[in-house]
């Protein structure tokens, strides 16, 4: 017996949500979940499950050609089927139980994940913390890391998707819809940024310094106070690559001190951010779905757009408020393929404005049968919906 994938679980004692590409152009919403009545059913998701019972051999009850006496007992050859078709219970299937179903399913050492960056990003540790012996697969753009989940080049992928100072990170929100990959876990990682330097380098000696271009805006204070000019590099451990190699001993890098590690430079200065509190939210992404439980907090991460209508968010959000559900992130992103409606009012002309997909992430699990109820709602005054994931809530910093 072998579960070949890990969908979603749900409970249905309302409205059907049904898994389907989105019909963008259609008036109604397509639906995702399936929530049937009382029984606990299983929602693919695009997965296939492979049943948990196999057939048994000679599985027949009875075989053309056996004879029975007059009294109508089996004869010995019957009996001997019979003993046949009782095998040893033990080789039969084993039940599932709630120990055998992981959150995290593949997360043994061999796991590989992919993340943006060179070696030494702090993407990649975040991928370490998430999975503490898993083989890191570095990928130059972000796109390029959904593309080896979705083919199997590795398992998971880890990338950003908020920062507490920075804000979010909406190319990646656009990649999460464009792509059908599941989140399966989120990674908070505190965020210390160190100034780097060739050996034997002082601080004063540094007049260049290069790392992304977040990680400079985010030390402008400290930037500001050494005088230096600042260069923008593809990502912090590029930055450190960058300066490992070069002979200039004026030049130093704004990265991680797993980076100092794996290019033999220096740690000039820790913590040189201008906020203490830098944290990065990461996701993990999966081609297959966790089964969510209610053990641990959790948090659901859903995407969809409206009907036309006045007060359409305010009855879009009060489906979770109605039922309890805390709003953790929303975030809004215009329609590509229909960036502007036109609203006719026949006492002030036309007008023209941005359609919207709203982002949502909210604290509950999909086993919970509030959050089966709110979506349940909320598919009313939908045009589209799709949940992109239900994980485990990263309460470790």
């Amino acid at each position: 017996m072998a579960l070949k994938s890990a969908p979603i679980w749900v409970c249905s004692q309302k409205p059907q949500f049904h898994l389907g590409t989105p019909d963008f152009g259609s008036s109604h919403g397509r639906i995702i979940l399936d929530l049937r009545p009382p029984k606990w059913e299983c929602c693919g998701l695009g997965a296939s499950v492979q049943k948990a019972v196999s057939p048994v051999e000679d599985e027949k009850p009875c075989t053309p050609g056996v004879k029975t006496s007059r009294t109508g007992k089996i004869d010995q050859a019957q009996n001997t089927l019979s003993r046949v078709f009782h095998k040893d219970l033990n080789l039969h299937p084993k039940i599932l139980s709630k120990s055998n179903l992981s959150p995290f399913p593949h997360d043994g050492p061999n796991v590989r994940v992919a993340y943006q960056g060179s070696p030494g990003a702090y993407s990649e540790d975040a991928a370490l913390k998430a999975y503490p012996n898993c083989e890191t697969v570095p990928c130059d753009q972000y796109e390029a890391a959904f593309n080896a989940v979705e083919l199997c080049l590795v398992d998971k992928a880890v990338l950003p998707i908020e920062n507490s100072v920075g804000g979010s990170i909406h190319r990646n929100y656009d990649l999460l819809l464009q792509h059908r990959l599941h989140i399966v876990r989120e990674v908070q990682l505190v965020v210390n940024y160190c100034l780097l330097g060739l050996p034997s380098v002082g601080n004063q000696e540094v007049k260049r310094v290069l790392s992304h271009p977040q990680a400079l805006d985010q030390c402008e204070m400290r930037l500001s106070k050494l005088g230096v000019i600042r260069v923008s590099a593809d990502d912090s451990a590029d930055a450190a690559r960058i300066v490992a190699s070069s002979v200039e001993r004026d030049m130093g890098a704004i990265a991680s001190t797993r980076a100092a590690e794996l290019y033999g430079l220096d740690i000039l200065a820790e913590n040189i951010q201008d906020e203490d509190d830098n944290i990065t939210r990461f996701l993990v992404l999966s081609r297959e779905p966790i089964i969510p439980g209610t053990d641990r907090l959790y948090k659901t991460s859903i995407v969809f757009s409206l009907e036309e209508g006045p007060g359409m968010l305010f009855k879009a959000l009060a489906v979770f408020s109605l039922r309890d559900i805390n709003l953790s992130k929303i975030e809004s992103r215009p329609q590509k393929w229909r960036p502007l409606r036109v609203v006719d009012d026949h006492n002030k002309g036309s007008a023209k404005y941005f359609d919207y997909l709203f982002y949502i992430d909210f604290e509950a699990s999909m086993a919970d049968p509030r959050a089966q109820s709110a979506l349940g709602h909320l598919q009313e005054y939908a045009r589209f919906l799709r949940v992109l994931g239900s994980y485990p809530m990263d309460e470790a910093l």
